[in-house]
């Protein structure tokens, strides 16, 4: 099977790291291309940023169509994902959905450990547009100014473990998610030391989209992820005004 991965921001660095973890976590047999977002932000923590960001997966998603069997959309908050969703007939699976799927496996509550606390609010609404709020021990993040995107998880190493573990101690989480491309495989590196399971999102994404490939799924031809009725349209990328054709 061959995933398609995109990075909805436009940091080579952090689809490194997604690309390092995605590696580490993806089947024998399957193969991956690996694709940054054209435009954009360097990484999304706002509304209107993931507005962008989904634009920019969905542009990526039609340059590449019919060369995957299924997508992945490699940011969390999942930009894009449910019209990405309607235009494709195959598998597509965002971080955020996958895992918080996996959470909901490992236990009953879940805290989300966040690079920016402007992230939070929208990181919520994600919670509850999958419709599991009510899970939701905390989100915790990050407080101060980032250096760099690619070195998140170097910079502040011990405040992502020492949030996680509060997020356990104090916030009553059975699971912790550390969440956003920027902490890719940062998971391998805390579940030593966090008395709970710790979930990847990428590792999610990649074993989540690998189990629905091998289900063979039936694309969508009614209902709501039906793919969008043919109209006229204007401006739009040649790649993304074929396939809405």
């Amino acid at each position: 099977m061959h995933i398609l991965v995109v990075n909805p921001n436009i940091s080579e660095s952090v689809t490194e790291l997604i690309h390092a973890e995605a590696r580490r976590s993806v089947s024998p047999g399957t193969t991956l291309t690996m694709e940054t977002a054209p435009f954009g932000v360097a990484y999304i923590e706002t509304r209107f940023e993931a507005l962008v960001g989904g634009y920019a997966t969905a542009c990526v998603v039609a340059e590449h169509d019919g060369q995957f069997d299924g997508v992945i959309v490699a940011a969390f908050g999942d930009p894009g994902l449910a019209g990405i969703k309607e235009l494709c007939n195959v598998p597509v699976v965002g971080m955020t959905e996958a895992a918080l799927a996996s959470a909901c496996l490992l236990g009953q509550r879940f805290s989300i450990i966040a690079i920016s606390n402007r992230i939070q609010a929208w990181y919520r609404e994600c919670v509850a547009v999958n419709g599991l709020s009510s899970r939701l021990a905390s989100v915790r993040s990050l407080q101060q100014p980032l250096r760099d995107i690619g070195s998140v998880q170097e910079d502040h190493a011990a405040r992502l473990e020492e949030l996680s573990l509060q997020a356990v101690r104090e916030d009553g989480a059975d699971v912790i998610i550390v969440a956003g491309a920027p902490l890719a495989g940062l998971a391998r590196t805390l579940k030593d030391r966090i008395p709970v399971p710790v979930v990847d999102g990428v590792s999610s994404a990649i074993r989540h989209c690998e189990s629905l490939i091998a289900l063979a799924p039936h694309g969508a031809v009614e209902g709501s992820f039906a793919r969008p009725p043919h109209k006229p349209n204007r401006g739009l990328p040649p790649a993304l005004a074929a396939m809405l054709g």
